[in-house]
């Protein structure tokens, strides 16, 4: 049960600069806790129409044992010690997937998402099945769609706590 799990549910967009963006045609989202791991979802989706959301339904672990995973335990130990509010987050990038005809393209950034441990820790609730805001990668104080996703992480961060 040392573990973290992620679920990348599903994601829509309201932001019709990006919607109507011709460049933009293949989606698909990263996942990473500090600097450790990038878990990203296997397939790139057609980018969703407004009011439309396309589903990744895509799940992952952090495993986060004594044994075999000290750095991130450390890391969780340390996030829950010294509150500094960007580090104790997972970030999700919703990333451009260049179509396959234009491969020369790169990926690129569209929009950012975060979801705190520490706040799951603070109010003992993991988030299951929530609809996040999803702000632009250009203008951060702009909410361009949103990602629905689910954290367990509660017990091992009680577990981390009581270490």
């Amino acid at each position: 049960a040392e573990k973290i799990r992620i679920e990348i549910i599903s994601l829509s967009l309201t932001d019709s600069g990006i919607i109507s963006d011709e460049t933009i045609q293949q989606l698909f989202v990263e996942c990473r806790l500090c600097n450790f791991l990038a878990e990203e979802t296997p397939l790139s989706l057609p980018k969703p129409t407004s009011g439309q959301r396309i589903h990744y339904n895509y799940s992952s672990v952090i495993h986060v044992d004594k044994a075999n995973n000290r750095a991130r335990r450390e890391y969780l130990k340390s996030m829950l010690l010294k509150p500094d509010l960007r580090s104790g987050s997972l970030r999700f990038t919703v990333v451009s997937d260049p179509p396959e005809d234009e491969q020369d393209l790169e990926c690129e950034d569209i929009g950012f998402a975060y979801v705190s441990l520490r706040d799951i820790f603070q109010k003992q609730r993991d988030v299951i099945e929530q609809d996040i805001d999803v702000f632009d990668a250009q203008d951060d104080s702009a909410v361009i769609g949103k990602l629905q996703v689910t954290v367990e992480a509660l017990h091992v961060l009680r577990s981390v706590d009581k270490e």
